[in-house]
């Protein structure tokens, strides 16, 4: 077992008069007259944007059943409870959903969960949701808004729980919402039109017949998708001269001199520091360096680039992160607790905040198993507007505000690489042990 720091273990040691919100509670009926608030105030919220929702396979089909979202930015619930409309709709939230409103959040029916946290007690809400209300209960696999625009990482729990329900599944995907508020520039929208798709992609008899793997493989497909791509095709164009602005929080690493977070942007033109070089983002949607060979045209393909290249360091084990940060947690949801300066390591073992609160020291630490993504923010819009990364438990998260600029990403990276490298070892390993035990049998029978 590794060394424990002295003190409080996985937990800030606050006073008594702070208390933790409890997720575990059951999520309360959706009055009607929520419902129709909750759509009356998104289609107020939706007028002067250009948008459309279309239906796909959804004959027959009425709650309750699974709705599966993908996320950009907040039009995405308002376009939700449009297309939902007239039923109820369950949502799960995290817990800085609630903040400042639990009570609201409760009365719509919303569950809480912390971001990329084992939480036993949601399935009994989700039951509850789809069993005793018989409402639709609406998913962000994701768990954060996209980065790049194309598809996060889903977690591989999603046929085991699909199978278990035995509801259908219905897959809505959002196009031109990231476009219109990117996550790293969502303050300043662009005109984008939107367009989403809402689409039945497993019955409930389907659910029946497939297994949770294939269940799962169909899932993962229906929720694929590409903004740029998309952008393209449509012959969208983006005339807004600060389209590229903020970019550089997921472009971070250099292509033509390999430096990390040295990259800025400014206008539509993303400037590399460290070596002077400059690309354009098109009006339509490409990359074109000012000058010289243009490495990458297609933003997800820098963006995976910059994955792979922390992929080789995680796999060649050189891959660790160290530095000083400021922390603010959200135990409940009315009020952030300022924790103060600690040091958050993330490597190998996973993620450890080393620090002081109130002259007691704590540690908190988060195995690499444990956590298959990890939730980052850019201009965090509760705290102050900076680059975060979000380190959960199960009763409490750390804001955490590196001294480090541009490294939020390549922490996402690597979390994501260290958990598949992690699984790739943990079967492996579990293959050789069944290889063996199946050798000896095979000695045995020999023997015998």
């Amino acid at each position: 077992m590794e060394e424990m720091t002295p003190g409080v273990f996985n937990e800030i040691p606050y006073e008594k008069s702070v208390r933790h919100y409890d997720t575990s509670k059951m999520p309360l009926h959706q009055l009607g007259v929520f419902t129709f608030l909750i759509y009356a105030l998104s289609k107020i919220l939706m007028v002067g944007k250009k948008y459309k929702i279309e239906k796909i396979d959804m004959e027959g089909i009425k709650p309750p059943y699974i709705l599966l979202s993908n996320h950009m930015h907040f039009v995405d619930f308002y376009l939700n409870a449009i297309a939902t409309y007239p039923h109820k709709v369950y949502n799960i939230a995290t817990v800085d959903g609630y903040y400042r409103r639990p009570f609201l959040m409760e009365w719509i029916g919303c569950m809480c969960k912390r971001k990329f946290t084992t939480d036993p007690d949601l399935l009994k809400s989700v039951e509850n949701v789809l069993y005793k209300k018989k409402g639709i209960l609406s998913m962000y696999p994701e768990a954060r808004y996209s980065p790049a625009g194309t598809t996060a990482i889903l977690p591989d729990s999603m046929g085991m729980l699909v199978k278990k329900m035995k509801v259908p599944v219905v897959v809505m995907l959002h196009h031109g919402n990231y476009l219109y508020t990117p996550f790293w520039n969502y303050r300043k929208p662009r005109k984008v039109p939107l367009y989403t798709t809402v689409k039945c992609v497993l019955t409930a008899e389907e659910v029946q017949e497939l297994s949770a793997v294939e269940i799962q493989e169909k899932i993962t497909a229906a929720m694929q998708y590409d903004e740029h791509r998309w952008q393209q095709e449509q012959g969208i164009r983006i005339t807004e001269p600060h389209r590229a602005e903020g970019l550089h929080k997921i472009l971070y690493q250099c292509p033509h001199c390999m430096t990390e977070s040295k990259m800025e942007s400014k206008g539509a033109i993303l400037t590399c520091s460290a070596c002077g070089k400059q690309w354009e983002w098109t009006e339509d949607g490409y990359l074109r360096a000012l000058e010289g060979e243009t490495e990458f045209t297609h933003i997800p393909d820098w963006f995976e680039w910059e994955r792979a290249n922390v992929r080789r360091e995680v796999e060649e084990g050189r891959y660790s992160f160290e530095d000083e940060v400021e922390v603010f947690s959200l135990p409940a949801c009315m009020k952030f607790q300022k924790v103060g300066k600690a040091k958050l390591t993330h490597n190998a073992d996973g993620f450890t905040v080393e620090g002081i609160y109130k002259d007691k020291p704590y540690r908190i630490h988060r195995p690499v198993q444990g956590m298959y993504g990890v939730h980052i923010e850019y201009d965090y819009c509760y705290v102050r507007p900076e680059d975060c990364i979000d380190i959960s438990t199960h009763n409490d998260s750390l804001y955490c505000y590196p001294t480090k600029q541009n490294v939020v990403t390549k922490l996402s990276f690597a979390t994501e690489e260290l958990y598949r490298f992690k699984m790739k070892d943990r079967l492996e390993r579990r293959r050789q042990r069944l290889a063996r035990v199946k050798d000896k049998d095979k000695e045995k029978e020999a023997q015998a």
